[in-house]
C-alpha cells in the first residue's frame, strides 16, 4: 500500500460539520487481521518487557517512562521486517496490549512501596490484587464512555499522545513522504532531548534566575519563570494547539505569577522557613491545583450525566431482552455488551470487597464495605477526569488524584475505628486500586482514539486489554518484591521512589490526626466552580496549576507555533496541509523524545554518566546556551511546517 492511499482522512483531527462522517483508515465494512497469535504473543512480550522496565528504572532512578509510542515502533518494525499481513490492525492490538504496561506500573509505584517505606507489612498477593482489580474497574468503568470520548467528542479534544502514536503506526506501514518526515524529526528530536538530558550540553530547564535581577526577584519576591527546552514538550504544545495550552498556561501562571508570590510575601511561615517558589509550589499552591482538578472532574461527570444516562438505559435494556441494534452497528463501533459490563463491574467489586475483608486488608466486613465504596465511588468518578486530562493535554493527574484518594480514605477509615499501622495499610491499598484504575483508564482512552482512527474493532481492544493488565500486574508487583528484598525502600541505598515516598509522607501525619489542606482545596474547588460559571475549561486550568510552569511554557510556545503555521495563508487547503506536516514533526519529536527517555533512564540505572563530562560547564553555562539551541528548534518547526503548500 503506498504512501497516497495510507494516511489518515483530512477530517481526522477537525470537528465535522453537520452530517459529516468520519471513515477510518481500515474501513468498518471490511474484516481485517488484528487478534492473531502473533499480535497476542507479541504484545504479551511488549507488556512483560515494559512492565519489568519501567518498574526498575521507575523505581530505582525516579524516572517512569510512556511505553506507548517506543512499543509502537518496535511494533511496526517487526511486522514489517516479518513481512506480516494486515500489518496496521495488528500493530494496533499490540499496542493496545503493550501499553498496559505503563499505566499498571504507575499505579503500583506511585503507591505500594510507601508500605514498605512505613514499615508496614504487605504481601505478593495483595499486591496484584490491588493493580490487578484496580486495572480492571479502570478499563469497565471507562468503556461506556469510549463513544463520547472518542467520537461524540471528535475534533474537540487534541489527543496529543494518540495523534503521536497513530502517526508512528500509519506513517511507518505506509512509509513514503511521511515517513520520512517522521523519522528526520524523530532523529533531530531524539537526538536534541538525549543531549539535554544525559549529555548536558545546555540545560534542561531555563529560569528567569540565569540573569542577576531575575535571581534577586525569584529569591525576594518569589518570582520566577521557568521554560523546559525539550523538543518533546515542544512537539506536544503543537498536537494541544493554541487554545488548551492558552487555558493551561493561565493557570500556571495564577499560580506562579500571583499565588506563590503572594504567599511568600503574606505568610509567615512560608518567610521564618526561607522557602523557595518551588517549595511554596509544592507545599500550598499544589493542593490549590488538586483541589480544582477534583472538582473540575465532579464538574464533568455531571456534565456528562445523560452519557451515563445512556449507558444506564442500554444496560437496562439488554437486562429486560430488549432488543438491541448490535447486527446493525459497524464493525468500528462495537464495543462489549452491556451486559458483559455490568456483570464485570458487579463481580469485580465483588472481587475488591473479598479482597478487603479476606485478604488482611481490614478487620472487618463493615470496614471492607467501606473501602470499597471509597474505591469504587472514586474510581468511577475521576475516570472521566482521567480521560479528559489524557485526552486534552496527554498527562493525567493520576499522583494528585490518589493523594485526595489518600485523604479521604484515611478520614473515613479513621472515621470507622481503622487507625494506626492497619489503617495506614488499608489506605495505601485502597489508593493503590485506585490509582491503577485512574492511570489504565487514562491510558486506555488513548488507546481507543487510535484504534478509533485506524479503524480497529473496539470490543477486540477493550477483551484483550484485560490480559495485558493481568500479565502487567503480576510482572510489576513480582519487581517489586525483588527490589525490595535486593535494595530495600528505605536507608542510604535505598531505592528513590519518589511519588511513594510523598504519599508515605502524607498518609503518616493523616492516620496521627493531623489533618489536611482541606482550606487549600476549597480554594481549589472554588475557583473550578467560577471557571465553570465562566465557560473556561476548568479541568485544562487547574491542571495548568498541578503541573510545574516549565511543563506549561513550552505547550505554549508549540501552540503558537501550530497558530502560525495554520494562518499564514489565504488558502484554507494549505494551512491545512502546513498543519497537517508540523503535526508529522511534532509527533516525531515525541517520538524521538520517548525513545531517547528510556535511553536516558537505562544509562543512568547502568551508572553510564556521560554527563559528569560536561557538569561544569552545564553549571557555568547550561542555561545561558539553553536558549540558543531551543530558538533553533522553533524555527525549524516553523520553516519545516510551512514549506507545505499543497
Amino acid at each position: 500500500m503506498d504512501d497516497q492511499s495510507l494516511k489518515l482522512p483530512e477530517n481526522a483531527q477537525r470537528e465535522l460539520a453537520a452530517g459529516e462522517e468520519y471513515k477510518p483508515i481500515l474501513p468498518a465494512e471490511k474484516k481485517f487481521a488484528e487478534i492473531t497469535p502473533y499480535s497476542v504473543i507479541t504484545g504479551i512480550a511488549m507488556v512483560i518487557l515494559f512492565s519489568a522496565a519501567a518498574a526498575y528504572l521507575g523505581l530505582k532512578v525516579g524516572q517512569v517512562f510512556e511505553a506507548a509510542i517506543p512499543i509502537a515502533i518496535i511494533g511496526v518494525g517487526l511486522t514489517a521486517a516479518l513481512r506480516k499481513n494486515d500489518r496496521l490492525g495488528q500493530n494496533v492490538i499490540i499496542q493496545s496490549i503493550g501499553g498496559c504496561s505503563g499505566s499498571v506500573v504507575a499505579g503500583a509505584i506511585f503507591t505500594l512501596p510507601a508500605v514498605y517505606i512505613l514499615g508496614l507489612d504487605i504481601n505478593y498477593m495483595q499486591m496484584v490484587l490491588s493493580s490487578l482489580l484496580g486495572g480492571f474497574l479502570g478499563i469497565l468503568f471507562l468503556i461506556p464512555f469510549r463513544k463520547y470520548f472518542v467520537k461524540e467528542m471528535h475534533g474537540k479534544y487534541p489527543f496529543p499522545e494518540a495523534t503521536a502514536t497513530t502517526q508512528v503506526l500509519v506513517s511507518g506501514e505506509g512509509g513514503g513522504n511521511s515517513a520520512k518526515i517522521l523519522v528526520l524529526s524523530g532523529l533531530i528530536g531524539g537526538l536534541y532531548d538525549f543531549i539535554v538530558a544525559s549529555v548536558g550540553l545546555w540545560s534542561e530547564t531555563l529560569t528567569s534566575r540565569v540573569v542577576e535581577w531575575g535571581a534577586v526577584l525569584a529569591d525576594k519576591a518569589k518570582l520566577v519563570v521557568k521554560l523546559n527546552t525539550g523538543a518533546a514538550i515542544l512537539g506536544l504544545g503543537f498536537i494541544i494547539g493554541l487554545k488548551y495550552a492558552l487555558i493551561i498556561c493561565c493557570g500556571s501562571f495564577l499560580v506562579w505569577f500571583f499565588i506563590i508570590p503572594l504567599i511568600g510575601y503574606v505568610l509567615p511561615e512560608a518567610q521564618a522557613a526561607g522557602l523557595s517558589a518551588e517549595n511554596i509550589f509544592t507545599t500550598y499552591a499544589r493542593p490549590i491545583g488538586i483541589g480544582g482538578i477534583a472538582t473540575a472532574g465532579i464538574i464533568g461527570i455531571v456534565k456528562s450525566f445523560g452519557v451515563i444516562k445512556s449507558a444506564l438505559g442500554l444496560a437496562v435494556s439488554e437486562f429486560r431482552g430488549g432488543k438491541t441494534s448490535e447486527e446493525k452497528t459497524p464493525r468500528t463501533d462495537k464495543d462489549l455488551k452491556m451486559k458483559t459490563i455490568v456483570f464485570g463491574i458487579a463481580l469485580t467489586l465483588l472481587a475488591v470487597f473479598a479482597f478487603f475483608a479476606l485478604g488482611g486488608v481490614v478487620e472487618n466486613a463493615w470496614q471492607a464495605i467501606v473501602g470499597l465504596l471509597v474505591a469504587a465511588v472514586i474510581s468511577f468518578l475521576f475516570t472521566t477526569v482521567a480521560a479528559n486530562a489524557i485526552a486534552i493535554v496527554g498527562s493525567n493527574p493520576v499522583s494528585g488524584m490518589t493523594l485526595m484518594t489518600l485523604i479521604i480514605a484515611s478520614v473515613i477509615l479513621i472515621a470507622v475505628g481503622l487507625k494506626g499501622n492497619a489503617g495506614m495499610a488499608a489506605a495505601l491499598i485502597i489508593g493503590g486500586v485506585v490509582c491503577t484504575a485512574l492511570s489504565v483508564a487514562g491510558s486506555f482512552i488513548t488507546d481507543l482514539k487510535i484504534g478509533y482512527w485506524i479503524g480497529s474493532t473496539p470490543a477486540k481492544q477493550e477483551k484483550w486489554k484485560f490480559l495485558g493488565v493481568a500479565v502487567s500486574a503480576a510482572t510489576v508487583c513480582g519487581v517489586m518484591l525483588i527490589l525490595n528484598q535486593t535494595y530495600g525502600f528505605t536507608g542510604d541505598e535505598a531505592l528513590v521512589a519518589p511519588q511513594a515516598n510523598a504519599m508515605a509522607a502524607l498518609i503518616g501525619p493523616l492516620m496521627s490526626g493531623n489533618g489536611a489542606p482541606w482550606l487549600l482545596y476549597g480554594i481549589g474547588a472554588i475557583l473550578a466552580l467560577i471557571l465553570n460559571s465562566l465557560k473556561i475549561p476548568a479541568l485544562a486550568f487547574a491542571l495548568g496549576m498541578f503541573i510545574p510552569l516549565d511543563l506549561n511554557l513550552p505547550l505554549l510556545v508549540g501552540g503558537g507555533i501550530s497558530w502560525f503555521v495554520s494562518t499564514r495563508s489565504k488558502d484554507a487547503a494549505v494551512n491545512e496541509s502546513r498543519l497537517n506536516k508540523g503535526t508529522l514533526i511534532a509527533s516525531g519529536f515525541i517520538a524521538g523524545g520517548a525513545l531517547m527517555g528510556v535511553v536516558s533512564a537505562i544509562l543512568k540505572f547502568a551508572g553510564v554518566d556521560i554527563f559528569q563530562y560536561f557538569k561544569d560547564w552545564n553549571s557555568a553555562y547550561g542555561e545561558a546556551v539553553a536558549i540558543i539551541p531551543f530558538v533553533l528548534l522553533v524555527i525549524y518547526m516553523i520553516r519545516a511546517s510551512l514549506k507545505s503548500n499543497k
